[in-house]
């Protein structure tokens, strides 16, 4: 029987689907993870601190000496650093730690990307001084966009207009992520109009395999960022699809991405695609729901456990209906007082499922100080435009109080 780790941080979603995978595949699975997931695992845990990558990955290495793994998958941004040092350090198909380390850090992928050349934002840093801000913008130019260097989500990522803008803006990303000394490192990209679209794949032997591209009809212009719906297949052309895929092939050459999920956000503008983000994992939250492949529906997470452990691959294409997920968006910062219209929701035609992630009476933050959504609504039709009517006919319906 295969094994192998997933790598799964304190804050993810997604512990019950990779778990369900593994044993619909007979692969005997690890959770390493900062807290134990919500059903039992026996001695199949192995607490770890993802904050630690280093010391996370010599505690998987460590249980690797007594028992033999066959792969190392991180479920999420936090534990791809622990899954590329363990993986490397056991012998296993993964990215090299340098390759993962490009993709934590976007000051480190801006530079990586500008020396091969991929189309991307203009880019400067913003040194932890305040005369450094003047210069940064008359090297990228307005509108541009504040962006902190290692968070998701599009947590702290805040557009500005004008030049008297920034330094307000500037404090309050410094704000977002503690930064009260200002000590850290800022990025200033300039920001780029058009449609935005996620690629989702796989890279094995060094291929990306492509699984599927989702339109993002939603895509903020700003001020912040947040994700709302998306929506595959993709109602781009063919030649600008092809155009994605080419960068986004030539974006995983150059930061030396070679095994595993990967994630890459793109705008398309008058046919020239360039790239916003990449990441070593798989989309985030339960947005992998949205996605089945072959006939029996094999789930994103067995597509990504199979390539781990080095298991034949089935069928790799999308099914034929369209599918898509609507993020639902936290009105306000608060206490989430109440969610109404959920029930309403499921039976809307298409609507195939609505879960809900956030309790009544937690606190919640809005973005950009916010990097969660209260939950998840999914949708299977037809066609991609049926798909987007059933979403936004939902986020209509469910009704989010915040006070």
């Amino acid at each position: 029987m295969p094994r192998a780790v997933v790598v799964l941080p304190s804050t993810t979603y997604r512990a019950h689907d990779f778990v369900s995978a593994a044993e619909s595949l007979g692969i005997d699975l690890v959770v390493a993870s900062e807290n134990p997931p919500p059903f039992d695992m026996g001695d199949r845990y192995l607490h770890i601190d993802c904050s630690d990558p280093q010391g996370a990955a010599d505690s998987i290495t460590a249980l690797g000496d007594e028992t033999t793994f066959d792969g190392v998958v991180a479920a999420d941004d936090a534990g791809v650093m622990v899954a590329a040092l363990a993986g490397t350090t056991l012998g296993l198909a993964a990215n090299t730690p340098d390759a993962a380390e490009a993709t934590r850090d976007k000051l480190l992928l801006r530079n990586r990307l500008a020396t091969t050349e991929v189309p991307q934002p203009r880019f400067a840093v913003l040194e932890p001084t305040r005369s450094s801000a003047e210069k940064a913008s008359n090297t990228v130019g307005f509108p541009l966009v504040v962006k902190p260097l290692s968070r998701s989500a599009s947590q702290g990522v805040i557009r500005v207009d004008r030049p008297q803008d920034l330094s307000p803006t500037i404090d309050r990303v410094r704000h977002i992520i503690g930064d009260r000394r200002h000590s850290q490192r800022l990025l200033l990209e300039a920001y780029l109009p058009g449609d935005e679209v996620a690629v989702e794949g796989i890279i094995g032997n060094g291929e990306l395999m492509v699984l599927a591209i989702f339109d993002k009809p939603d895509t903020s212009e700003g001020p912040s960022f947040p994700e709302t719906i998306l929506v595959t297949p993709s109602r781009l052309s063919d030649e600008n699809q092809q155009e994605c895929i080419r960068v986004a092939e030539a974006a995983l050459r150059g930061l030396g991405l070679t095994h595993g999920p990967v994630h890459i956000e793109l705008k398309i503008h008058n046919g020239r695609a360039s790239v916003l983000e990449v990441a070593a994992r798989s989309i985030g939250g339960l947005c992998s729901r949205s996605l089945n492949f072959g006939l029996m529906g094999t789930t994103l997470e067995s597509l990504i456990l199979r390539n781990a452990v080095g298991m034949d691959k089935p069928e790799l294409r999308r099914e034929q209906h369209a599918s898509g997920v609507l993020m639902i968006p936290i009105p306000g910062s608060g206490i989430l007082s109440s969610i109404e219209g959920i029930d309403q929701a499921r039976t809307i035609p298409h609507i195939t499922g609505v879960d809900i992630t956030i309790s009544v009476g937690s606190d919640v933050l809005a973005p950009p100080e916010g990097d969660r959504y209260l939950g998840f609504v999914f949708a299977r039709a037809e066609t991609p435009d049926t798909v987007e009517m059933a979403l936004r006919k939902a986020k209509n319906t469910i009704s989010v109080l915040v006070t």
